[in-house]
């Protein structure tokens, strides 16, 4: 009998450690569009009204200046930020004078600081975009290692102690009109991905998480892009899917190998992939418009011209805003412009279009979903609306900060990070 219960104890404590050792990407954001790549937080119930008064739970400054989307594993929030070395800088300004390159760990429960780390301290060679900044790149994280990616200042892999493990150096990228960096690393399993599209030699490497080496890297005919890889197992195959201004490329998990490919779409390209029930949807709009809806069970080969692209559209689409995918419909904003659109992601056919978003002239971060509400956040304000076929507007909560970054939610709490601040609200 009591080595029964003893076995038992064995197995139940395998148990706890096991699921303790496998976090629910359901119950967490732990990379930049949240658990399912799409912007949506599936078990999420942030508050509608909120201010600097209202539901605010807590509000700490940032130093320095980065857009990068905050990351949440549990009760811990991962932000990347660069900080002039000289404190008399502007940091939005940022001049060309060294910069600290740090990544802080913050306490969801009362914002308090658990560390600081400067992985680098560099010297930002030429010019910014002035809505730009040195640490626009979102981290990922398993939750037992913490990616940082600082694009032309390295990507570093850091235990939950603020210890680096171990750290890459991919080069200085050649951006377009010296506008920056900003794409972000995609986690997925044991490996990590990075889309290095600049003026110079372009490249997309798959990366061994444990150890930051190449698993495989492969060459890439394109210019500067922002976008950011988006994995899925679709069609019997694990896909790396990216967009590009020459190709959409699908690229295979293991092995890199092209599975399919079609014409490229506009300038500039920035919007992230995004993916539900076997289709996966690319967009991007800068001096055009490009949407296309590809069904994965047909896709192979050069699908240009195929029966694999199932619908298209051809106006209104995002510049810098990543869209929006939750129950089968698909937001997304005109240009940078605070002018909606909703589809339906099937078949392509218009809900509503042209709706405007009063109180937004112009929009950098992306639009974020929880509860059947989307969380639009831009200077001085973040609007919450209500998703379905109608528009409508609940809620426009005035606020004191510009924000670049995109709303994050877990459990009841909403979360916003500004040029100097970030904020927790949630429901009193």
């Amino acid at each position: 009998m009591k080595s029964q219960i003893f076995l038992f104890s064995l197995l139940f404590l395998f148990a706890v450690s096991t699921s303790k050792a496998q976090p629910k990407a359901e119950d967490n954001w732990m990379q930049w569009r949240g658990p399912l790549g799409n912007g949506v937080a599936v078990k999420a119930n942030p508050p509608v009204d909120f201010s600097e008064t209202k539901n605010l739970k807590w509000k700490i400054a940032i130093p320095g200046r980065g857009n990068a989307t905050p990351i949440i594993y549990e009760d811990k929030i991962v932000i990347l930020t660069a900080v002039p070395t000289d404190p008399s800088v502007d940091p939005q300004v940022s001049p060309n004078v060294d910069h600290d390159f740090k990544v802080i760990l913050v306490n969801r429960n009362d914002g308090s600081v658990i560390w600081e780390k400067t992985v680098a301290t560099d010297l930002p060679q030429g010019k910014i975009h002035e809505l730009s900044s040195w640490a626009s790149n979102s981290p990922c994280t398993d939750g037992e290692m913490i990616y940082a990616y600082f694009g032309s200042f390295g990507l570093y892999g850091l235990d939950f102690d603020g210890n680096v493990i171990w750290k890459r150096d991919f080069g200085t990228m050649e951006k377009r009109m010296n506008f920056g960096d900003g794409a972000s690393p995609y986690l997925y399993k044991d490996r990590l991905f990075i889309q290095w599209d600049h003026e110079g030699d372009s490249y997309i490497y798959a990366l061994d998480k444990k150890t930051g080496e190449d698993v495989w890297k492969l060459e890439r005919d394109e210019p500067t892009s922002w976008s950011t890889p988006f994995v899925v197992e679709a069609n019997g195959k694990t896909q790396v899917i990216t967009s590009g201004t020459n190709q959409i490329i699908s690229y295979d998990y293991e092995t890199g190998e092209t599975i399919w490919s079609g014409k490229g779409l506009t300038q500039n390209v920035i919007p992230v992939p995004v993916y539900e029930n076997g289709i996966v949807y690319l967009m991007s709009g800068f001096r055009g418009s490009f949407l296309k809806a590809v069904d994965l069970s047909k896709a192979s080969g050069d699908i240009t011209d195929s029966d694999a692209i199932i619908w298209s559209y051809d106006q209104d689409t995002p510049y810098t805003p990543t869209p929006l995918l939750m129950d089968g419909k698909l937001y997304f904003l005109r240009v940078n412009n605070g002018v909606m659109t909703c589809l339906d992601a099937k078949n392509g056919s218009v809900h509503y279009s042209k709706e405007r978003l009063e109180g937004i002239s112009t929009i950098f971060s992306s639009p974020s979903g929880a509860d059947g509400k989307i969380y639009i956040a831009a200077k001085g304000i973040c609007l919450v609306v209500k998703a379905g076929e109608n528009f409508e507007i609940l809620a426009s909560n005035e606020l004191d900060d510009d924000f670049h970054a995109s709303p994050v939610f877990v459990d009841n709490q909403l979360f916003l990070r500004g040029f100097e601040n970030l904020y927790c609200f949630e429901e009193e």
